[in-house]
């Protein structure tokens, strides 16, 4: 039965890891077209407001008017995001 304990120990940060990626890090609600992340400075334009929430995985998610427009970053593999999560939850 041992044999399979790292395995399971191992499965069972993944499910912490993908839970903790869900988590929201920050929300910005803003009218702003110079964020170090945006290249998409027509969502903006004439004062448009914007909310910009982004996840602890680094994903950030753009919505206007209750839509999502625009999405940074991509999904991890399991193993890059279980050292993500070992690296920000030590």
């Amino acid at each position: 039965m041992t044999e399979y304990k790292d395995a399971v120990e191992e499965q069972r940060l993944i499910l912490q890891a993908e839970k903790w990626a869900k988590e929201i890090k920050s929300i910005h609600i803003h009218s702003l077209s110079s964020m170090w992340y945006d290249d998409r400075p027509e969502d903006t334009a004439d004062g448009k407001m914007v909310t910009d929430t982004e996840y602890n995985d680094n994903r950030i998610v753009r919505e206007q008017d209750g839509k999502i427009i625009h999405t940074w970053g991509e999904e991890k593999s399991d193993k890059e995001l279980l050292q993500s999560f070992l690296t920000n939850t030590a």
